[in-house]
């Protein structure tokens, strides 16, 4: 298990968190067998969140590429403690997230598609704080 993205007495660790909390979560149209697709719904914007299997002890957090998006994964990062493999996908690669997505997915594997860092996914997730 990798330490956490952001280490406990990070300043922006506290304002993370309480937005966690205001997050407010329903479920989502037209996901696939097997995959469990969310609204997060911060601030008056909402991100698209699926959670996709990818093989055994393998899967992917796909969420719309936006600061909700982005703080969303960013904290399930953070809660998994592990390092996945971080990319995105381009608007018009998948119909459920038009505008684009950002992915990660366990385990950490070579992604074919183009690749971000933790630091870019944490500029974008502060857009989403208030």
């Amino acid at each position: 298990m990798s330490p956490p993205i952001l280490p406990s007495g990070d300043p922006l660790r506290p304002r993370l968190e309480a937005e966690a909390a205001r997050i407010a979560w329903r479920i989502a149209p037209g996901a696939p067998r097997g995959v469990r697709a969310r609204i997060a719904h911060l601030h008056d914007e909402e991100a698209r969140v699926e959670r996709r299997p990818k093989g055994r002890n393998a899967y992917a957090i796909l969420v719309d590429s936006g600061p909700v998006g982005a703080l969303v994964l960013l904290l399930e990062i953070d809660r998994a403690g592990s390092a996945p493999t971080l990319s995105s996908l381009e608007a018009g690669q998948d119909e459920r997230f038009p505008q684009g997505a950002l992915v990660a997915t366990w385990p950490a594997h070579h992604a074919p598609v183009a690749p971000i860092g933790i630091p870019d996914l944490i500029a974008l997730a502060r857009y989403a704080l208030r």
